[in-house]
């Protein structure tokens, strides 16, 4: 696929000219004395003199206060090329600690003395997202929920309280704000490349970041309030982030010489920098993804579209979607070949609540840059290693055709989504399932003894239970997908984790979900999570009392109510099968899920008292109610609704041949 040679920047004119040159027009030369006092501290007031204001609403005039703020900028950026490192230490690092993180802003002082557009850039992104979730903190001492997106966190009350309005107005010009230099968006999101952002504006940041921590420390002072720092985010289960084989994260001769070379990506790789890599590709990789996105669509103009009105949109929830603005179809995923590939892997790592959110949790600050896990950035670096592979010119012939590449791009052309509502599901499913299937083995008293209690011997509901099973499964099993294998017992072979297992490799493309798919994955996943809390009760239950009926150490109701309880799970499990059905209606929805019969087959409404019935099992089965005789009841009503259902499903069907 040709694309365009010729694209030099991603920013529009108007948004190039406002980072790139307004801060440049005004000539003058600034004493940095006006705004830095003797012992070092920072005044506010001669700094934010320079913001300026609409007459008419009052409100900031980005364009005069960019203007106005330059020669300060530049100010600040040759005061700190001027100081030691010593010297910025003394002076400064007391006043970064607010951050929690006061090593970075001394890597980002390091950065300025030498001038290297892309570690500049790095630097400011780093900065900023730490800065964001410094500002968090400090929201949280007054207000209760933080504001997702950093605009909003600037424009707050809480934080004017305490550091003052015409402080954040100051920052505002700077970050957050898409009327101003809003430079921590159009660098998180690929718009600006490292030469055009000049290294003043990040020295200015790093000067405001130094004031922004005196001035917390006297509000701290007269309000005696401590700072109180929230967690970072860990990544758990890195098992389940590791899609591709292989390690490209390392130091090879082929990785050298094809990937990494002296870029500064190479550079992260060799110093064990994987945040810093990560960082670096992200931008890139959207970058690239929305020049195939305008290609493709044909929308060559919002490639440079940084704008007010653009910035938050043409991004990964826009280049992924089904339909553009004017309702034609995204031809995005077409162009990618294998588009379950490539748009659930973005989505997986990138989007889905319950994934990593990699560039979502660096660039609000959530996560410690220095734990960042290898396994992580080795998965975007071979993603993007795919992506180069397919748009890259014929001379890296050799590249494609060597042994890793190659089984990179087979692996790739294999990913399903881990991290979808549905792909948790039917993880959830699996494990529940697996808990379940312990039950024949827990331990149990001899069978004479649970027929000595008096009331125990048989009862019509777990006789009746015995012959709705297998016919309700029969039922069901017309529903399941073709390649799945099955016997004629209904109980003893279709209900087993083999099948289950099976039912779960099915494939289903989770791009472009519904809304109410997505609803039915809610309740189901609610289900699930309910019938997975019975398993373990009655697991622990069966335990204990078993342990305490060998010790003799159970009292007369209580052993009266073990053995109760060893009856009802004896009657064919029919908690057990009444539980498998329930994941068996999960799986219709599975196989129905990109045709919508499934929503013929059962509603919304019938799942909502499936969920009460297993919430009420999670209460019954507890080990402060131990309500054996209830759960038979509410296993039986259940089970009776289901075949209304299914006998209803197939008259329909039926008539309808």
């Amino acid at each position: 696929m040709a694309l365009s040679d010729s694209v030099t920047t991603c920013l529009s004119p108007p948004v190039h000219y406002v980072i790139c040159k307004l801060g440049f027009e005004k000539k003058d030369t600034y004493d940095i004395s006006n705004i830095l006092s003797e012992n070092g501290e920072v005044c506010w007031q001669a700094v934010t003199e320079h913001v300026c204001y609409l007459e008419s609403d009052q409100s900031v005039d980005y364009i005069k206060s960019i203007r106005s703020l330059g020669p300060v900028c530049e100010s600040v950026n040759l005061h700190f090329k001027s100081l030691t490192k010593e010297q910025f230490v003394i002076q400064y690092a007391l006043w970064f600690h607010w951050t929690n993180y006061t090593e970075l802003f001394l890597e980002v002082f390091d950065v300025l003395q030498y001038t290297q557009t892309t570690e500049v850039a790095l630097g400011l992104m780093k900065l900023t997202s730490c800065l964001e979730r410094a500002l968090g903190d400090v929201y949280l001492l007054i207000g209760k929920d933080c504001p997702f997106l950093l605009r909003d966190l600037l424009a707050s009350e809480q934080l004017a309280i305490v550091f003052g309005q015409a402080v954040m107005n100051v920052l505002r010009v700077f970050i957050g704000s898409p009327c101003g230099l809003n430079l921590r968006n159009v660098l998180w999101h690929g718009f600006a490349s490292p030469q055009e952002i000049p290294a003043k504006y990040c020295a200015m940041l790093l000067f405001l970041t130094a004031g922004l921590g005196q001035l917390l420390q006297t509000y701290l002072l007269q309000t005696k309030c401590i700072l109180v720092h929230r967690p970072y985010v860990i990544f758990m289960s890195l098992e389940e982030l590791d899609v591709f084989p292989g390690k490209y994260l390392t130091i090879s001769k082929f990785l050298l010489r094809y990937i990494w070379g002296k870029t500064p990506l190479g550079i992260c790789v060799i110093f064990f920098r994987y945040a810093d890599c990560v960082i670096l590709l992200l931008p890139q990789l959207e970058v690239g993804l929305r020049l195939l996105f305008t290609t493709t669509n044909k929308c060559p103009n919002r490639l440079v579209t940084a704008e007010v009105k653009f910035l938050s949109k043409v991004n990964y929830d826009l280049m992924l979607a089904k339909h553009l603005d004017n309702e034609e179809v995204n031809q995005l995923p077409a162009v990618l070949e294998e588009p379950a590939m490539a748009s659930e892997f973005l989505w997986d790592f990138l989007n889905h609540q319950e994934g990593p959110r990699v560039r979502d949790r660096l660039s609000h600050g959530e996560i410690n840059l220095e734990a960042f896990p290898r396994e992580v950035a080795n998965q975007i670096v071979a993603f993007a290693i795919t992506l180069l592979c397919r748009f890259s010119d014929e001379d890296m012939f050799a590249f494609k055709e060597h042994m890793v590449i190659k089984l990179l791009m087979n692996c790739a052309s294999c990913y399903r989504s881990r991290f979808h509502p549905i792909s948790r599901l039917k993880k959830q499913v699996l494990e529940c399932m697996k808990s379940i299937h312990l039950w024949p083995e827990l331990p149990t008293v001899p069978e004479e003894h649970v027929q000595t209690i008096k009331g125990l011997e048989g009862n019509a509901e777990g006789s009746t239970l015995i012959l709705m099973i297998p016919e309700i499964i029969s039922q069901l099993r017309q529903y399941m997908p073709q390649n799945c294998s099955g016997s004629d017992d209904p109980i003893n072979s279709v209900l087993t984790e083999r099948l289950l297992t099976e039912l779960c490799d099915t494939h289903i493309c989770t791009l472009y979900s519904p809304r109410p798919v997505l609803e039915i994955l809610v309740v189901l996943r609610k289900i699930s999570t309910q019938c997975h809390q019975v398993s373990e009760q009655v697991i622990a239950s069966a335990e204990l009392r078993y342990k305490q009926w060998i010790n003799k150490t159970l009292r007369s109701r209580q052993r009266h109510n073990y053995l109760r309880m060893l009856n009802r799970l004896a009657d064919i499990s029919s908690f057990k099968s009444g539980i498998e059905i329930f994941f068996f209606i999960s799986f219709f929805f599975f196989k129905s899920f990109n045709e919508f019969s499934f929503f013929g087959f059962i509603s919304h409404r019938f799942l909502k008292s499936v969920l009460q019935y297993t919430e009420n099992l999670v209460t019954y089965t507890s080990p402060e109610k131990n309500k054996w005789d209830e759960t038979m009841e509410l296993t039986n009503k259940a089970l009776t609704k289901i075949r209304k259902i299914s006998d209803r499903k197939l008259m329909l069907m039926q008539l309808a041949t």
